[in-house]
């Protein structure tokens, strides 16, 4: 089975103010998905200076209205050093978990989990600070009651998330590399150009069954169903990428769908995982699961912007990537509404490289880079108000989770690998 490519890399900056808007406790996260009076704003000019205001027919009737002096953002924090220590533990369990018996297969299953190469372990740490975040502490190790004890478990599931998402994600990277035929992943040869696609392939399968096993242990079938779904959502994903027709490569509806099967998909069944094995309400978990969707999206609209503005050095693998693939994304989208001329080309297809070097050039005279640089930031402050809409909290540790939170949704969005 193969399919798509998933989070990557990530880098700090300071978090900026919210656009205030509501957000909807009933709404279907999949309805999210297929209409751009959801993914949009509107933008007005005053004053000869643009601002964003917000339009969501569907998003009606939450409780709470989410303002620019939001009290989250008056602490900077780096929210890798929050988790650490558990980021250590997680990882050393992930190789542990990857071992196999037979020598190549292990070699290959553990080729992006060997220290150095592991990347930013930005899905670990999201789903951390996430527990943290919905008042699940880190329990101290004197103590030993029995809240202690129950502590002290629940965690450890979380914890069991945290690995079973990377696992999901690094098997998708390596089946990925595989159908785009990658030279290089993270700074360093891919592991179908190092060991060959079969093996590659195998070893993404077999992360994918270690990463059932651990499923499973966690004996809860609505997480088990989460999960589920968003492997089926990664193969639907990468389907619909590798089978468009010309007319949908043309439709940023049809791009919104596939970024979310592709990208955030993963990330956002995963905080509502953290939040159902914590036992909190539907409200509060689908808060978790609106932060995860909305930071996956923002995530890869910064991808795609770095594909044409960024280094192959930066990067750690080849720009201009998908154009070359024939990938259509938001800055090409975006270019060809103010450059109609450009719908020929990209029903051409990009096999000519005078038509990618025409598209580069359209590209460079629109806005198209701005404008989905603009869809990023809000994708990621609709992420940091589903977590400025958590049911408050004068917990300091879970006041500084939600703060480190908010804080990556800028951290993705002005990231340059």
């Amino acid at each position: 089975m193969l399919f798509c490519r998933g989070f990557s890399r990530i880098c700090t900056t300071p978090r900026k103010s919210l656009f205030g808007f509501v957000l909807s406790r009933r709404a279907d996260p999949s309805l999210f998905l297929l209409s751009n009076q959801y993914v949009y704003s509107t933008i007005k000019v005053r004053s000869g200076r643009e601002t964003l205001s917000w339009s969501f027919p569907s998003l009606l009737g939450l409780g709470r209205q989410i303002h620019q002096s939001s009290s989250l953002i008056e602490e900077q924090l780096d929210p890798f050093s929050l988790v650490s220590d558990e980021l250590s533990l997680v990882a050393n369990r992930l190789r542990a978990m990857v071992i196999a018996e037979v020598p190549k297969l292990a070699s290959a299953a553990e080729y992006f989990f060997r220290l150095g190469v592991e990347g930013k372990r930005f899905r670990p740490t999201v789903l951390l600070l996430m527990a943290t975040a919905l008042n699940v502490h880190i329990p101290e190790p004197v103590g030993g009651g029995v809240g202690d004890t129950v502590a002290t478990e629940l965690r450890t599931r979380q914890q069991s998330i945290a690995e079973i998402t990377e696992m999901i994600h690094v098997a998708s990277l390596l089946h990925d590399d595989v159908l785009d035929d990658a030279d290089t992943r993270r700074g360093i040869g891919s592991l179908n150009a190092v060991m060959g696609n079969k093996l590659a392939v195998l070893a993404g399968d077999f992360l994918l069954s270690r990463a059932c096993v651990a499923l499973a242990a966690l004996k809860n079938t609505e997480v088990v169903s989460l999960v589920a779904t968003v492997v089926e959502n990664l193969v639907m994903g990468e389907t619909m990428q590798m089978t468009t027709s010309s007319e949908q490569r043309c439709s940023m509806d049809y791009y919104i769908q596939k970024t979310y099967y592709k990208t955030a998909s993963l990330i956002s069944n995963s905080c509502k995982a953290i939040a159902l094995l914590a036992g909190r309400t539907a409200e509060v978990a689908m808060l978790a699961f609106e932060y995860g969707k909305n930071l996956g999206l923002a995530f890869q609209l910064i991808d795609d912007v770095l594909d044409f503005t960024g280094t192959s050095a930066s990067l750690g693998k080849g720009s201009l990537s998908d154009i070359q693939q024939g990938i259509v994304t938001a800055p090409i989208l975006f270019a060809m509404e103010e450059f109609p001329q450009l719908h020929a080309i990209v029903y051409q297809g990009f096999d000519n490289p005078e038509n990618i070097e025409i598209a580069l050039e359209y590209l460079g005279k629109s806005h198209g880079i701005q404008r989905t640089r603009e869809l990023a930031m809000k994708h990621a402050n609709l992420a940091a108000a589903a977590i400025d809409s958590l049911p408050e909290s004068n917990d300091e540790n879970v006041i500084r989770s939600r703060r480190a939170l908010v804080d990556l949704t800028q951290r993705v969005i002005t990231r340059n690998k």
